[in-house]
């Protein structure tokens, strides 16, 4: 039986291509419809409550709070807690809000850095929505989840202890869109509990449906400088986070928190005393707790510089955002993460435009999860992306070598619940060949050293490189560290030159020598086929009492070599689950396959194939 989400998959795919899981047209979170629950609330004159995400102790979570405190959570909504609620005030700033209970540091680190981006920011909060006109208790916010959007809708009902929220709040208290954006977000996680723990990139991934790209601070690339330049200019969120320490949320003597989501907001270079100095502005979500080094809010650094750029630059305010140099940043934060809707930002010229494909994979225990190349003799059946990198002309053209293409690897959950979701070590390999059809046997990977691949398997959402790749033709090959692990992914390739990508999916068929097939499966091919067609196979295979099968596998194998480049890469896996077991597929069961594709109607050209081994790979291009 298939594992559970293959037949979903295929339906969500065919869904995307007309259009359905897009920004502008995102899919029912839950089959929850925004529009005709306004409308039913409106007309019966109802307040919404959300009985996919109730206000109850299952939507906080377990964990968050004490028995002693959950039994005092009342949930209130904003017209109970002030008399004039709005959802927004005066607009939408990184200082309209403060962390509460629950550790989700790095997505309100998110969220500071969204509030640059009106676009973005108006994407995922949906502006029109007001307290004062149309109120029923309803609002919705779109987020990109996993190769969709959806638009998740909630009441505005707010766990409070004493008449006070327990999580995120705001700055003025009757403003509200930080409290309902985080609400729906625990929805999508599962409970507020759940929103425990994350990296900065994970929820700007969410906010953007981008490009994720992480520098590792401890050895930055010699242009970080110029690419946070680059990338403050565009429109870009950028996040950063400091080492872990030995406890949680413990402040260093120097004012920052080990373990801990920040904002970056802004980069500058000033003049101090005649000579340059790279300064990063960074925000701390929690609203207060600053660095007290160089370049701090009462550092007599500022005393060097212009009056014009202390003017522009300088606040001495415990709104927990601060200055540091270049130099400071890169020894007191491990990463830097960038998330941007195209990386055109990488090459400081608007002259090289970045190509994106995605494709949708799945490995599937004992089919196509061969594990990493320490497992040469099952590596080779993990699926298999053959891409073509074309030659840049023009301006263009002479970066062409240079960080040339960057691939993602996303793993897809298969659960609701954040907390419950346990991440696989993933990686992917990269190699260079000369022009091979078929799928990419165990002995060419014996052969041959990848030109590229992640530096470590690492248990994340998501693993990403950047490299250079000339012109030619390439094959990625996505795996689990460990064989033998189901879990579907999503792999993206971004690159300067147009890129041409197929997918690679096989089956080893079982006992070649089977004497024939049973009565069954006699009866099945007889009600499957019509006259014409089976007189033309009969004609081709010459089938008699004891069977050809070296020639039935080159007539069928043939049939299928070309019907594959019809079908999708979602198709081909159900076909694979469905006829196959543990990676082996019966000769009669082949068979049956190709007999039904017969029926479908779908004309191919038949060519025979020669030198039929006893391993054969069905070569499927999507």
């Amino acid at each position: 039986m298939p594992p559970p989400g293959v037949c979903m998959n295929i339906i969500n795919a065919r869904r995307k291509k007309d259009g359905y899981g897009t920004v502008v047209n995102p899919e029912k979170f839950l089959n929850q419809d925004f529009q005709q629950l306004k409308q039913y609330c409106l007309i019966r004159r109802v307040r919404f409550v959300d009985d996919m995400f109730p206000p109850d102790r299952n939507s906080i979570g377990e964990g968050l709070l004490s028995p002693t405190d959950m039994a005092r959570v009342v949930w209130l909504r904003p017209g109970k807690l002030v008399p004039n609620p709005s959802f927004t005030v005066d607009g939408v700033s990184r200082f309209d809000f403060g962390q509460g209970l629950v550790g989700n540091c790095w997505f309100l680190a998110s969220i500071g850095a969204l509030t640059f981006q009106t676009y973005i920011f108006e994407q995922v909060v949906p502006l029109q929505q007001r307290y004062e006109e149309d109120y029923c208790g309803l609002f919705h916010f779109k987020f990109w989840r996993f190769g969709r959007w959806v638009d998740v809708v909630i009441d505005d009902k707010l766990p409070t202890i004493d008449g006070r929220l327990i999580f995120v709040h705001s700055t003025d208290p009757t403003e509200f869109w930080p409290a309902l954006l985080e609400k729906a977000y625990a929805k999508v996680c599962g409970s507020y509990a759940d929103m425990n723990a994350g990296t900065p990139a994970e929820a700007m991934v969410d906010f953007t449906g981008g490009v994720h790209v992480c520098v590792q601070l401890a050895d930055p690339p010699h242009n970080l400088w110029e690419l946070m330049c680059r990338a403050g200019q565009s429109k870009s969120l950028m996040g950063c986070g400091t080492p872990q320490g030995t406890s949680e949320n413990t402040v260093l003597p120097n004012g920052l928190v080990q373990g801990h989501a920040y904002t970056v907001t802004g980069v500058k270079q000033v003049m101090s005393q005649g000579t340059p100095v790279n300064l990063v502005r960074v925000w701390n979500p929690w609203g207060q707790g600053e660095w007290k080094g160089d370049w701090s809010d009462k550092s007599p650094f500022w005393q060097t510089v212009s009056p014009e750029d202390r003017e522009m630059c300088l606040s001495v305010a415990d709104d927990g955002e601060f200055w540091m140099t270049q130099e400071d940043f890169c020894r007191f934060y491990s990463d830097l993460d960038i998330c941007c809707l195209c990386p055109d930002f990488l090459d400081g010229t608007s002259s090289c435009h970045w190509k994106t494909s995605f494709y949708d994979g799945r490995w599937v225990a004992g089919t196509t999860a061969g594990g990493c190349m320490n497992n040469l003799e099952s590596f080779w059946t993990n699926p298999q992306y053959r891409v073509t990198v074309e030659k840049l002309f023009g301006e263009c053209s002479a970066k062409q070598g240079e960080n040339s293409m960057l691939v993602s690897l996303m793993q897809k959950p298969d659960k609701r619940n954040r907390r419950l979701v346990q991440n696989l070590h993933i990686g992917f390999s990269i190699f260079k060949h000369e022009t091979y059809k078929g799928k990419f046997p165990a002995s060419f990977f014996s052969r041959n050293k990848a030109v590229a691949q992640t530096k470590s398997y690492m248990n994340a959402r998501e693993v990403m490189e950047m490299m250079s790749l000339e012109p030619g033709e390439y094959l990625i090959v996505p795996s689990t560290f460990t064989p033998n692990e189901t879990a579907s992914f999503i792999l993206t390739i971004l690159s300067k030159a147009e890129t041409h990508g197929k997918c690679f999916l096989y089956c080893y068929l079982g006992d070649l020598k089977t004497g024939g097939f049973s009565i069954d499966a006699c009866r099945s091919m007889v009600a499957l086929m019509d006259v014409s067609s089976y007189l033309e196979m009969k004609n081709n295979l010459k089938i008699n009492q004891k069977g050809h099968d070296s020639e039935i596998i080159s007539y069928l194998l043939s049939y299928v070599y070309c019907l594959g480049k019809k079908l999708s890469d979602e198709m081909l896996n159900l076909m694979a689950l469905r006829y196959g077991s543990s990676g082996h597929m019966t000769l009669e069961s082949f068979i049956s396959l190709v007999l039904r594709f017969d029926c479908m109607n779908l004309h191919i050209n038949i060519h025979l194939i020669n030198n039929v081994e006893c391993w054969l790979y069905l070569s499927m291009y999507t």
